[in-house]
């Protein structure tokens, strides 16, 4: 068969749990069409495994990627005759104190593989609209990447999976940053995430979908329990098959949609086949979208900006959850929240409607109000 039939080869299984004795049977079985594990990892390579470790929540939260999922990977690899290393670079909190909160620094112990910390980074030239990334020095130089995401919901993005979770290359002090050049505008964002995996293509990617997210995701969702397994070499068309099966409407989905309009390859579906278990049969059903935060869609500019305040959600402070951590502060892109007279204050005239303080925030203490419009739109439309 063609390399590009299996770029374009996603398979599907189903994993009814994480049970150690069913995770790594089923795994073998999805990466079989695709050659299995050795197909990607030759002896002696250093291979980066690449979980979602977005913040130190237990395994049950769904907020990562689940520890036995990762040691299945690092089993695999190893058997393959590579070294298997696993790195993140999580939004907030060390890398190693995240990994042990959720279970993977467990795992990596008792497998005797090495935890990768994204500390130092490497410019890399971008040939789109954004000119130059940094991305961490032990993500750029491994001798092959295995991606390895969780389906999760995402209150800016719609969907995060396989292309979102090479975000995790950008050192953590240095997201903000990206979130304020680009997080404005969702298809921006889009294209940068676009961007940085077309400058360091994984070998492979193997979706968590046995919990997944629903609701107000990354962070402070709700877990669903889903029962499947995505893989792919291709992360785009992976996202494709991970969002018809999650149900998610093709408007929402900004990758997706961002990837078809510049035809980066596997943003068609007519071109994805699948293996294993049809996407019609993995369906989910009535899997519940993020919070609706943004009626702008074909607005221009100069309407948005006039009326941001009637066609967007915004964050909010609970008083009786805050803590006044200073999370949401310190990771706020635009710095937009402050905490004075012994409260929390977002200035919303500078919020860029990331949600990242909901991401990142610990003790799900901060929630979403509608815009008036949005309000209508959900009474009478």
């Amino acid at each position: 068969m063609s390399h590009n039939f299996f770029m374009n080869l996603i398979t599907i299984e189903k994993a009814s749990s994480y049970d150690r004795e069913e995770i790594k049977p089923a795994i073998i079985r999805l990466l079989e069409p695709l050659g299995g594990m050795r197909a990607f990892v030759k002896p002696g390579e250093k291979v980066l495994l690449k979980p979602n470790m977005l913040s130190g929540k237990p395994p049950e939260a769904a907020v990562t990627t689940h520890p036995e999922v990762v040691r299945a990977a690092i089993e695999l690899v190893r058997e393959a005759g590579g070294i298997p290393l696993v790195g993140d670079s999580p939004g907030v909190g060390r890398v190693d104190a995240v990994a042990e909160k959720c279970g993977i620094m467990k795992v990596i112990r008792e497998t005797g593989a090495s935890l990768a910390e994204f500390k130092e980074s490497v410019e890399v030239q971008g040939s789109g609209v954004f000119k130059r990334f940094d991305l961490a020095r032990g993500y750029v130089e491994a001798d092959r990447l295995i991606n390895l995401p969780k389906l999760k919901t995402h209150e800016m993005m719609t969907m995060t999976c396989a292309v979102k979770n090479l975000f995790g290359s950008i050192i953590g002090t240095a997201k903000p940053a990206w979130h304020l050049k680009a997080g404005v505008d969702r298809e921006m964002f889009a294209r940068m995430l676009l961007e940085i995996y077309l400058l360091r293509k994984p070998d492979l990617n193997i979706v968590d979908a046995v919990t997944s997210m629903e609701g107000d995701g990354p962070g402070s969702g709700d877990p669903r329990h889903v029962g499947l397994l995505i893989a792919g070499i291709n992360p785009v068309a992976v996202d494709v098959i991970a969002g018809e099966i999650a149900g998610f409407p093709n408007k929402l989905l900004y990758v997706e949609r961002v990837a078809e309009r510049l035809s980066i390859d596997g943003a068609d579906r007519a071109a994805i086949q699948t293996a294993g278990i049809s996407p019609q049969e993995a369906k989910i059903r009535d899997f519940r979208l993020p919070h609706q935060s943004d009626v702008q869609w074909g607005l221009p500019p100069f309407l948005k900006n006039r009326l941001r305040h009637y066609c967007t959600s915004r964050p909010f402070a609970v008083p009786e959850k805050c803590r006044l951590c200073g999370i949401c502060r310190d990771a706020c892109p635009p710095g937009a929240i402050e905490i004075k007279d012994g409260s929390l204050h977002v200035d919303y005239n500078r919020c860029i409607r990331c949600f990242c303080c909901r991401e990142l925030c610990p003790h799900a203490a901060l929630d979403v109000r509608d815009g008036p419009l949005i309000r209508f739109m959900k009474k009478y439309i």
